[in-house]
């Protein structure tokens, strides 16, 4: 076998990768989210080794049964977790809510009100600033651990600026959700029965062959339940996956509608009846949490373990918008679910990665066993547990992609 290069030498060497194999040694504890490759859900394997083989995952065991490969790097006893899969994110967006967030935090109530000043600066962008802001957002991300992430249109509203945050957000991920239903603009307010029309029209028409997903935000002040049906079962019908904005700002339909619709995924699920907790636990759509949104509007969190105990599966994700969450730091929201979300270390950190490949319906995200895509992160700590323990503190050593090192070893 040949001898480890210390994460130093590997940075200086360069680790890339491609069309190679490659042997990452000396992990401390490496979290496969395979319960039949180590212990407990997460997969835990002590004094581990991993093996990328081109863009994937070809083997993972004990470190002294590792297999020979091309090349191989010391992971000087650090904690190795699968990449942070994002299935919540508004990327493609203009201009600044930095004096809403001051008033709100001067006591001023949240509302979705707020949405539609970023629609006005994001209509009058052009497209190189477009993409300059959800790269260079998604670039933070991938920084700080995050290798797959979803992008939302919904700041445009008309159909040519949603088909045009659509491209933007096709140039940065493969996960693209059209949201043109995220809000009534202010041009359809006193006919938001037409703005349906709209969406389900002639912006659906131009807008699902650039899509994959289709998002409504079922709440008041937004849409109801009739236009959030009418919305999602249009875009069914054109070969669009649904996922829903549920229960955010108070108790409504949402959760029910989407379980009901087969919708991948409710999003926020912060306002639950012991009905929509049993409807989570007994369909297959994911309950995603988004606790950014929460600490940046003051308001009550997603009360994760009722939800864990009730048999729903719950993801965590970003949020990451201009207006309610504007953090891309998965690491901060997982010490937030642990805090404040009524969960363990271990079930934050599966949930922002393997509960968020379920929100996506993918399978080759969101773990390290063979097949995968080798999505890893080294973590600058022993165990994962710091990433709860350690809140706030930049703990992403190095991020590899698809078998490539896209955030160089430190």
């Amino acid at each position: 076998m040949p001898v480890p290069q210390p994460l130093a030498e590997a940075r200086r060497a360069g680790a890339d990768l491609p069309g190679t194999s490659a042997l990452i040694t000396n992990i401390g504890a490496l979290v496969t989210n395979d319960a039949t490759r180590g212990t407990g859900p997460l997969g835990l394997i002590a004094d581990a080794a991993l093996v990328i083989d081109g863009t994937d995952v070809a083997w993972v065991g004990p470190r002294a049964e590792a297999p020979a490969t091309d090349r191989s790097f010391d992971a000087q006893g650090r904690a190795a977790i699968p990449g942070f899969v994002d299935s919540h994110s508004h990327l493609v967006f203009a201009g600044d809510r930095t004096a809403e967030f001051n008033a709100r935090m001067s006591g001023r109530a949240y509302s979705a009100g707020g949405i539609r000043t970023t629609v006005e600066a994001t209509r009058a962008a052009p497209d190189s600033a477009l993409h300059a802001t959800a790269g260079r957002h998604v670039s933070e991300a991938l920084r700080q651990g995050t290798t797959t992430v979803e992008i939302k249109s919904g700041y445009g509203l008309t159909v040519e600026h949603e088909a045009r945050s659509l491209a933007v957000a096709a140039a940065h991920t493969d996960e693209v959700t059209f949201l043109g239903a995220h809000v009534v603009p202010a041009e359809f307010a006193e006919d938001p029965a037409g703005y349906v029309d709209l969406v389900t029209g002639p912006m659906l028409d131009a807008c699902a062959p650039h899509a994959r997903w289709a998002d409504v935000f079922c709440e008041q002040g937004a849409f109801d339940a009739d236009q959030a049906r009418a919305i999602l079962k249009a875009a069914s019908a054109r070969g669009l996956l649904s996922r829903m904005h549920a229960n955010q700002l108070g108790h409504g339909p949402g959760v029910q509608l989407a379980v009901e619709l087969g919708a991948a995924s409710a999003d926020h699920c912060t306002h639950l009846t012991d009905s929509d907790v049993d409807a989570l636990a007994h369909g297959d759509t994911v309950a995603t949490l988004l606790p950014g949104a929460e600490f940046s509007t003051r308001a009550t969190y997603p009360d994760a373990r009722r939800l864990l105990d009730a048999g729903a599966t719950v993801a965590l994700s970003l949020d990451c918008n201009p207006g309610s969450s504007f953090t891309s730091s998965t690491a901060f929201c997982v010490a937030l679910a642990v805090r404040e979300m009524g969960m363990t270390p271990d079930e934050a950190l599966w949930s922002a990665t393997a509960g968020g490949a379920r929100a996506l319906r993918r399978d080759d995200v969101g773990t390290l066993s063979p097949g995968a895509r080798a999505d890893l992160v080294l973590l600058d700590a022993p165990s994962h547990v710091h990433l709860a323990y350690r809140p706030g503190v930049p703990l992403v050593s190095a991020v590899w992609r698809a078998g490539r090192c896209v955030v160089r070893p430190t």
